[in-house]
């Protein structure tokens, strides 16, 4: 189970099956396929968050 912007939804971990509760992953079409570093993955959302609030469309 993800959180997607504060949607949850269940998500495949068959291609990274080292993903644990609180990992940050990359996901496509209901499929985790990669992990990601929490730093890094801080930066993507709070950029995502930028966008959102500059354009006025939600990330």
């Amino acid at each position: 189970m993800v959180n997607l912007g504060g949607i949850r939804k269940e998500v495949s971990i068959e291609l990274v099956p080292e993903a644990q509760v609180g990992d940050y992953v990359i996901v496509h079409v209901g499929h985790a396929i990669g992990m990601i570093d929490p730093d890094e993955a801080e930066r993507t959302l709070a950029l995502f968050g930028e966008m959102s609030a500059a354009t006025g469309v939600s990330a």
